[in-house]
């Protein structure tokens, strides 16, 4: 019997797949999904289940990429040339980079997922996002049936989108290269919040395990890091972005931005339209108690039940401010 998605994703929602195929190097990728497409057969592409919503009634055909394996160039004339499989714990790549005094990720400490998904969603945190780190995707082109490599130049990244979050379902990641510096200290810590927690001032650099103990440290306590025993860990994550504007409700926390709008707290709105911590229209689906970005699974939600309440705190939010909030996760749909 296929496994239920609610078993393969961090939410635990989500229907029974028609079949379930687990890829485990970049030949078994790319030849499942081409085997795929030449049946006509659409499929969900799935990495560690993260940062994706999946309908109740989802019943099609599932590829979940497994590959793994981290390989530094040698040869590289400055830092560290790094090539991660797609499949790889993106978690275990950090502690990998920060015990081999690769600098550059330590910020990134504790997201959930695989390196495959994080230049699809930009991912990023405390000032550091992976498109600064990239050098270039391999990727397989759905569309012209090869491997395409990207640079970085050309994955039009931005804030938490890029070339392949705006081109759904054309490429499917097998690899990434990250270049990244040599040291045993981070780079300038730019987060007042992160700062704190190390111990020292924004715009100082501190030890890389320091900084990466921090981050999980901050992150555990907003139930940012996944925890098989609490549910406030049962969500993808933020569940909407930070909106931007160039027009900032009074006393928003905000930060300019180099094309002169400003991004607005989310968690702010969110709170200040009346959705605390442990809000929910039910008990099977809440707003976390530990922060208002993650809508969570108490325990036996399904997808209609989450997106019933973000629904609910989406048009609260636009009623109060004005400011229509984007969902970050994937939603798929039946």
């Amino acid at each position: 019997m296929t496994t239920s998605l609610s078993h393969l994703t961090t939410l635990r929602v989500g229907g029974t797949p028609r079949s379930l195929t687990v890829v485990t190097n970049e030949t078994e990728i790319i030849e499942a999904v081409r085997s795929a497409d030449a049946d006509g057969r659409p499929v969900l592409i799935l990495g560690g289940g993260s940062n994706i919503l999946v309908a109740d009634e989802f019943a099609g055909d599932v590829i979940k990429i497994e590959s793994r394996g981290i390989e530094n160039d040698a040869s590289a004339c400055a830092g560290a040339w790094v090539t991660v499989q797609a499949g790889h714990s993106w978690d275990d790549f950090v502690a990998h980079a920060v015990a081999h005094e690769w600098v550059g990720i330590e910020a990134l400490s504790g997201i959930p997922g695989t390196v495959g998904a994080t230049p699809i969603q930009n991912v990023g945190a405390y000032g550091q996002q992976v498109s600064d780190t990239i050098a270039q995707v391999r990727a397989w082109n759905r569309d012209t049936n090869q491997v395409d490599t990207l640079f970085v130049s050309g994955c039009e990244f931005g804030y938490r989108s890029s070339l392949f979050k705006s081109n759904p379902g054309k490429w499917v990641v097998l690899s990434v290269t990250f270049q990244l510096k040599l040291g045993d200290r981070s780079l300038p810590i730019t987060y007042p919040e992160l700062a704190a927690q190390v111990g020292t001032e924004v715009g100082l650099r501190a030890p890389l395990l320091d900084v990466r103990d921090a981050v999980l440290a901050l992150r555990r306590g907003k139930g940012m890091v996944v925890d098989p025993s609490d549910p406030d860990t049962w969500s993808v994550g933020s569940f909407f972005l930070n909106p931007r504007s160039d027009l900032v409700p009074e006393g928003a926390p905000s930060w300019e931005q180099p094309d002169g709008l400003h991004k607005i707290s989310a968690a702010w709105l969110i709170e200040q339209s009346g959705f605390g911590k442990g809000f929910g229209l039910n008990d099977r689906a809440t707003v976390s108690t530990k922060h208002t970005l993650a809508l969570t699974n108490r325990g036996d939600a399904t997808a209609s039940d989450v997106m019933e309440l973000a629904t609910h705190i989406r048009a609260g939010v636009q009623n109060k401010f004005g400011i229509v909030l984007d969902i970050e996760p994937q939603i798929i749909s039946a």
